[in-house]
């Protein structure tokens, strides 16, 4: 079944640093992204296959879904974190994916230490990340968004369809 394939791709938190360790010692660089990857759309598709090209290896990392709920609503995720994983993982310019369940991603960033920190322009230089990556070695890289392209938009988009969908 290709959710059995797909988990040879996630890394459970408790196992990130082993990981890591191996992915160095065998001189890979690594790249990270970060973010809910609620309602998959062509511009997270965008910014993953960006963050790939970073890097040797490129890591994903999605908010849990307690994260979500706390820095965004209670209604949110609508996809739970077991099928987002699935889905990050199957994709083939994604190398591993794993969860935090901080609502940001610097104490997960300070455990990783990646080469390479991809994140939304919208961010900027100074978004939260920066320092704990600067700290460790790491750099920014900034991907321009693709425009009217959000998860946010396309839950607006279905709230106003009709009822029967057409």
């Amino acid at each position: 079944m290709w959710q059995e394939a797909c988990q040879t791709k996630v890394i459970p938190p408790a196992e990130l640093e082993a990981k890591i360790a191996e992915l160095r010692s065998q001189g890979h660089t690594i790249a990270t992204l970060n973010g809910t990857f609620d309602l998959m759309h062509a511009g997270h598709l965008h910014i993953i296959f960006e963050a790939s090209k970073q890097a040797d290896k490129l890591i994903v990392a999605l908010n849990s879904d307690s994260s979500i709920k706390q820095y965004k609503s209670v209604h949110r995720p609508i996809i739970p974190l077991k099928y987002r994983l699935e889905m990050m993982a199957a994709l083939g310019f994604v190398d591993y994916v794993t969860w935090f369940d901080e609502t940001d991603p610097r104490l997960l960033l300070s455990r990783i230490k990646p080469d390479v920190h991809v994140n939304g322009a919208d961010y900027g230089a100074n978004c939260i990340e920066s320092e704990v990556v600067l700290q460790n070695g790491g750099r920014l890289h900034l991907v321009e968004l693709v425009p009217s392209l959000s998860t946010t938009q396309i839950v607006k988009k279905i709230l106003q369809l009709p009822p029967d969908g057409k």
